[in-house]
């Protein structure tokens, strides 16, 4: 490792991306927090820790920040979503800290995070490459078996509207039901939240752009990303009657 200075990482919400990067920094002996936290991860989880170690220089990594009073005088962020949508990957960017070089499947990892199947594709990726890092990602993810077959009976009773496959899945995991349907414009939604996928992705986050400003929503993935509601945001009754039809009426069909 080329980068000596230490550190104190704090993990963010688990996917195959943060459980590589808790990888990386066990083999090269980094200090890390890891409170197991799912999507929508905060700085304020981890304050505690902040408050017994106030001279160490945190890394936060993707996590959000509801309040600023908590951010250490000694601070680095690590984030590539929402306003950071530019930027590099988390492992990316946590490589470039440490001063070390990915190998072929954390840049795999990386692509996945990045633009998901596209871009794995586009670094040369094989099919069963694919399979395999969308199979972790799920498993890092918490997905279960009887999940996959929940996924699977909603995508039977999903229907098409105004051109965008719609998708009723009474889980907050939404994976096993993108990975299944190679689409142009997905919207799968759940009793609390609801998740955007495809073409004019990033069009959502302009459109809820104040949302967006107060962390109730989140974008990534490029202009044809995803783009999606944190959970509890909205009631299943604003989805299916204020959220659904404006989104439609935006990326569907005309």
């Amino acid at each position: 490792m080329n980068n000596t200075k230490n550190y104190h990482f704090l993990l963010g919400g688990y996917d195959l991306e943060m459980a590589e990067i808790k990888t990386i920094l066990k083999e090269h002996h980094q200090t890390y927090s890891d409170k197991h936290l799912a999507w929508g991860a905060a700085l304020d989880d981890y304050e505690d820790i902040l408050q017994l170690n106030p001279d160490n220089h945190f890394v936060g990594i993707e996590l959000i920040i509801k309040n600023p009073s908590l951010i250490p005088v000694n601070y680095t962020e690590i984030d590539h979503h929402n306003e950071k949508a530019h930027l590099p990957s988390s492992i990316e960017q946590l490589a470039h800290l440490l001063g070390i070089t990915l190998n072929y499947h954390q840049q795999l990892v990386a692509a996945n995070d990045k633009g998901y199947i596209p871009t794995m594709k586009a670094i040369g990726a094989s099919p069963n490459e694919i399979q395999h890092i969308r199979w972790l990602d799920r498993q890092a993810q918490g997905i279960t078996p009887e999940m996959e077959e929940m996924a699977l009976e909603a995508i039977q009773k999903g229907e098409e509207k105004n051109g965008v496959s719609v998708v009723f899945l009474p889980l907050n995991k939404y994976s096993p039901v993108v990975d299944r349907l190679n689409v142009e414009k997905l919207l799968v939604y759940s009793p609390k939240s609801l998740n955007y996928y495809g073409k004019y992705a990033s069009q959502l986050a302009i459109l809820f752009a104040d949302d967006v400003a107060h962390q109730k929503a989140y974008y990534g993935g490029g202009s044809d990303g995803y783009f999606g509601f944190a959970a509890g945001v909205f009631s299943l009754d604003e989805i299916e009657n204020y959220l659904i039809p404006k989104i439609l009426q935006h990326v569907g069909d005309s």
